[in-house]
């Protein structure tokens, strides 16, 4: 497999990542921490389910301890961090700390051996970031209350370890994506855990409300993370980090076309920066 097929093909997570919020609003009042134990389970069984016709898959979850502490602690460590700022800071504000981490993977990937960081890396990266500010500041004030201080220093450390799990990965390039499959049993095990701590269990009140949740586990809390293992361990982790930005503003177009949200001038601006942004990064991959 090229670098360019695997960036591509990483490329497939942040398209799915876009389509979490709109899904996400079709499931109903369901806990975050409920949620999240029932699609991570059904995206770590629908990658079991492939080792039928492969059953060599399934000794890939014969990895060291190290292996398993950055697969889970990214996966749940990330989504118990962001669950925990949603809760205790504005989901604006919230938000937008939490994409720092396209940011982050790009200058994290300097440290990788046989990576280098270009001058159109970063400058991709740091227009995909005005652009994301100007699409969150459509939304918010960006005032910063010392109440909150908690809940948005929860959301940059979610950034922080979303990024740091990225590049791990591509440390980890000789491990089989296969174990993500593990990776996310266990979180959906973990997740449960805080549920019963700290929610009230809520079930679906309708068939359309269960097709969103299998709906969620099979595509953004499945797929997407088995398509961006590939991606950041054979992929162009650089162009991956810079396009990640394009998540929000694809997320917004999503609300927008399913009547949840309404069209603005800054959604245009930010679009311009952040797909600007994304070819400026790209322009290696492009040329090839």
């Amino acid at each position: 497999m090229t670098s360019r097929t695997a960036t591509l093909i990483g490329l497939a997570a942040i398209l799915m990542w876009s389509l979490l919020a709109v899904m996400t609003v079709a499931t109903g009042r369901i806990p975050a921490f409920q949620l999240a134990a029932m699609t991570f389970a059904i995206g770590g069984l629908a990658g079991c389910v492939s080792w039928l016709f492969r059953p060599k898959g399934f000794r890939a979850l014969r990895q060291p301890a190290a292996v398993w502490l950055v697969g889970v602690g990214g996966l749940f460590g990330y989504h118990a961090l962001y669950f925990i700022a949603l809760r205790q800071a504005p989901p604006a504000e919230a938000g937008l700390l939490n994409y720092l981490w396209p940011l982050l993977i790009v200058l994290f990937s300097a440290m990788l051996p046989g990576e280098r960081l270009a001058p159109h890396h970063l400058i991709g990266s740091t227009l995909g970031l005005f652009g994301t500010v100007l699409l969150f500041a459509g939304n918010t004030s960006i005032v910063f209350e010392r109440a909150q201080m908690s809940g948005l220093a929860a959301a940059f450390m979610a950034a922080f370890v979303w990024a740091a799990y990225s590049v791990l990965s591509r440390r980890l390039a000789s491990v089989p994506t296969d174990v993500v499959a593990g990776f996310c049993l266990a979180t959906a095990a973990l997740a449960a855990v805080a549920h019963l701590l700290v929610e009230q269990t809520v079930w679906p009140d309708n068939a359309a409300q269960w097709l969103a949740i299998v709906a969620l586990g099979i595509g953004p809390v499945g797929l997407a993370f088995y398509v961006w293992d590939i991606g950041v361990k054979r992929g162009d982790i650089r162009v991956l980090g810079a396009a990640a930005y394009a998540t929000p503003l694809l997320s917004t177009s999503f609300l927008i076309l399913a009547g949840f949200a309404k069209p603005t001038a800054a959604l245009a601006v930010a679009a311009a920066l952040i797909a600007g942004g994304g070819l400026i990064a790209a322009k290696d991959m492009i040329r090839k």
